[in-house]
């Protein structure tokens, strides 16, 4: 096999590119190719290098990605964590730095362990790289964004999506950069044709499948829905002084609300426990009863007594129903190591950073008499836990305040991946924010209605319930995961029962 020949700074230079692609190919930027060629290129750099020098360059890979992709906690630690810009800079990158030891594991183990085995380049690339991102949703809490399948909303991989999910689409994108650079490396006739053939098959298939609808809309007209977007800014939403003002502003946007099936607010509309807020929400509730409405907001919640308390979302008026949320988000919502860090900095000590996660298998919201499967911000990121909900729901719904994140990319990738849940469940999705993006989303993913950034707004359109089940949201993400540990067991018992000794280098290709 042929040395790359790069010196060390082109080295560093294009596996830090490499990473950023991944970032470029997601929202906002949308050139999905760029993925594609993040792993043609990725494959490149690990193609001949030793297996210490792999872990240089697969962190520096997740470098790459990390600190172009999710660099954005950078304004919640400075603009509302209130750190100063060296300090907001140096745990930004500490941040970063630590998500891209990730990568470094990976390409250590793909170079010792997955390269040399026959199709290990090929297919054993992908493989593995699924199962990494599967081990970044649920390490230390998990940290499941910037994926690969995430760029193919609009691509013909999209029909792939309600079958093998966004792992899958992620799979298919990382085996179509090796074979592009297979296809580069061995320009043979005979395997130009192998890799021809199987980008064929993954894409044409895709597109095969795009039209297919694999749910049915109900008999019923599509409800009516109002989404209220009220652009609160986070520097004055918890002031004590500011409540008063807060409720005149929602008592304005209220006659523009009324007269629609379901009524959304986002996370935390209220800056008050549920408990303290009644006089306020009881009247409106009885008035929504009367009209056969419902409100679904989201509040954060505890009981006389307790000293637990959750982020919450509850269903009120024609409705019924409350969900606390399960997934936290670190430092937001709970503080790791709190004994040790609170009080350190003002990041440490955010309003309601104290909640308690709330427990897994809670009941659906009902809305109207029809089943909602209620998110709260970070939850609509784990596939799993929305495939569960939406399997016996009949309309999602995920409530967020992506002000924690200002005028950066977070929001724009976070409303992306409400985008492939809808898509992968075959379910409408109803996204409410605090200050955007509001959206109303199709069984395909697709954005029917949204509101700009930093306005205030309300929303309104439609959403039809949808009748049968995808099978990503039947089965969840257990088969392709399951299938990507398989097939790289499958790929090591070969080279052990068919490959011994040199003919093994030459089976790598």
């Amino acid at each position: 096999m042929p040395h790359t020949g790069l010196r060390p700074l082109w080295v560093l230079l294009l596996t830090l590119l490499a990473g950023v692609l991944v970032t470029l190919s997601l929202a906002p930027f949308g050139l999905w190719p760029a993925g594609i060629a993040s792993c043609a290129l990725y494959c490149y750099l690990l193609s001949t290098c030793t297996p210490r020098q792999a872990l240089w360059r697969g962190w520096l890979f997740g470098l790459g990605m990390f600190g172009s992709g999710v660099s954005w906690v950078y304004v919640s630690i400075h603009v509302y964590g209130y750190a100063s810009v060296p300090l907001a800079a140096f745990l930004t990158a500490l941040f970063c730095a630590g998500l891209a030891l990730l990568h470094s594991l990976f390409a250590w183990t793909y170079v010792r362990h997955v390269r040399p085995l026959p199709g290990g380049m090929l297919i054993g690339f992908g493989a593995l790289w699924v199962l990494f991102e599967w081990l970044r949703s649920w390490l230390l809490t998990g940290f499941p964004w910037l994926y690969l399948g995430y760029a193919h909303i609009d691509t013909w991989l999209a029909g792939w999506a309600p079958i093998i999910g966004v792992y899958g689409l992620s799979f298919i994108c990382a085996v179509s950069g090796t074979c592009l650079f297979l296809a580069w490396r061995s320009p043979r006739p005979v395997a130009l044709l192998t890799y021809a053939t199987l980008l064929a098959g993954m894409w044409g298939g895709g597109g095969l499948l795009k039209p297919v609808e694999w749910v049915a809309p109900a008999a019923e007209q599509p409800l009516s829905v109002a989404l209220y977007q009220p652009d609160i800014p986070q520097q004055l939403k918890w002031r004590r002084e500011q409540y008063p003002e807060i409720l005149r502003q929602f008592d304005r946007a209220l006659p523009e609300q009324y007269g629609h099936d379901i009524v959304l607010w986002p996370e935390s509309a209220l800056p008050r426990f549920y408990q303290q807020a009644r006089d306020y929400l009881d009247p409106i509730a009885r008035q929504l009863q009367g009209d056969d409405a419902t409100l679904i907001t989201g509040i954060p919640w505890r009981e006389a007594g307790s000293p637990d308390y959750y982020n919450s979302i509850i269903a009120l008026g024609a409705g019924e129903g409350l969900y606390h949320k399960q997934h936290l988000v670190p430092f937001g919502e709970y503080v790791p190591l709190e004994s040790w860090l609170r009080g350190m900095i003002a990041f440490f000590d955010l309003p309601m950073s104290s909640f308690s996660a709330g427990a897994p298998g809670q009941a659906l919201l009902q809305a109207n008499g029809y089943r909602i499967a209620p998110f709260i911000c970070y939850e609509v990121v784990y596939p799993d836990l929305v495939a569960r909900g939406a399997r016996a729901a009949d309309l999602l719904v995920t409530i967020s305040n992506d002000s924690w994140f200002g005028a950066s990319i977070g929001p724009l990738q976070h409303l992306e991946m409400a985008q492939m849940r809808a898509l992968e469940n075959g379910r409408y999705l109803l996204r409410g924010t605090n200050n955007g993006i509001s959206a109303i989303i199709d069984h395909r993913g697709q954005i029917l209605a949204k509101t700009p950034q930093f306005e205030e707004a309300v929303l309104t359109g439609e959403a039809q319930v949808m009748l049968g089940s995808t099978p990503a949201a039947s089965f969840g993400t257990r088969p392709v995961i399951s299938a990507c540990a398989l097939l790289l067991l499958l790929l090591l018992v070969m080279h052990h029962t068919f490959w011994r000794g040199g003919e093994s280098g030459t089976a790598a290709d």
